[in-house]
């Protein structure tokens, strides 16, 4: 039998019920399944698998071996009354799968003009990533996770199902937000957010331990936190203190990092804290 890895590139299927506009560029082994339509600037990497109905649109990228399932809305016009038809873009990286329903738009003008999506993403039924936003590697959106436009999202981001997240919003890398929250400050790097309105719970524990991390890592997190977070002082003279008591902790300067840095939006804190 020959070892699928010999058998030389797939043929480019496209059902004869499907509608790819010309102009469109498809690299080697797509499917485009029945009812999909394909838009005039959309380019679909070597693999994409478009299963049925899908509707990709617009200045449109998706990288080699994503699925994409029924129903889906990729790269139509951005959810932005401002938007007078500049020509954004959206790009999807590889390997990502995108279930039934999920709808991602373009960047805008105003907001850099372009939506990046990074690879090996996993976006459950109904999710919704919006305009301008820049989401990391290895995120997982559970079903019906809404993403408001110029929201940033780290790498290894996880978020249960039906999390809404506040526009201009940044969510840590290693991140994990709860069911149903309510998310309308920054989330710190290996922070975990849960509720409405949402609030800094703890460490993401679970997450960390599943990729490795070791427990000197974790206890350093852990003691950083508490101090970072303690009824003591202002947040900004805590966050020096820690800066320097933990200055050869990377993952505890990465945290450090991201509330120097800010943003639009507060940081997300403890209940009863600042």
């Amino acid at each position: 039998m020959l070892d699928p890895d010999e058998a030389g590139p797939r043929e480019t299927r496209i059902h004869p019920l499907a509608v790819v506009e010309p102009g469109a560029r498809l690299g080697t082994g797509v499917s485009v399944g029945p009812f999909c339509s394909v838009g005039a600037e959309v380019e679909l990497g070597d693999g994409v698998t478009l299963l049925s109905h899908v509707a990709v649109a617009g200045r449109t990228s998706v990288g080699a071996r994503t699925r994409i399932f029924p129903f889906a809305s990729i790269g139509h016009e951005p959810q932005d009354l401002k938007y007078r038809g500049e020509p954004t873009t959206l790009t999807i990286g590889t390997d990502c799968l995108i279930r039934e329903g999920v709808t991602m738009n373009p960047g805008t003008v105003q907001g850099g003009g372009t939506t990046q999506v990074g690879h090996h993403g996993t976006f459950l039924a109904n999710a919704h990533v919006a305009h301008d936003c820049q989401v990391g590697n290895h995120v997982i959106f559970s079903n019906a996770v809404m993403v408001a436009g110029h929201c940033r999202v780290g790498d290894h981001v996880i978020m249960g199902g039906g999390a809404a997240v506040h526009q201009f919003v940044r969510i840590g890398r290693h991140a994990f937000v709860g069911g149903v929250a309510a998310v309308e400050y920054d989330v710190i790097p290996y922070g975990m957010a849960l509720g409405n309105r949402a609030y800094l719970a703890g460490l993401n524990i679970v997450g960390l331990k599943r990729r490795g991390f070791s427990r000197e890592q974790i206890h350093e997190l852990r003691r950083a936190y508490r101090s970072l977070f303690a009824p003591e002082g202002t947040l900004k003279e805590r966050v020096a203190d820690v800066a320097d008591s933990f200055a050869d902790q990377a993952e505890v300067q990465e945290i450090i990092g991201f509330i120097r840095e800010g943003g639009d939006r507060a940081i997300c804190t403890p209940r009863d804290t600042d």
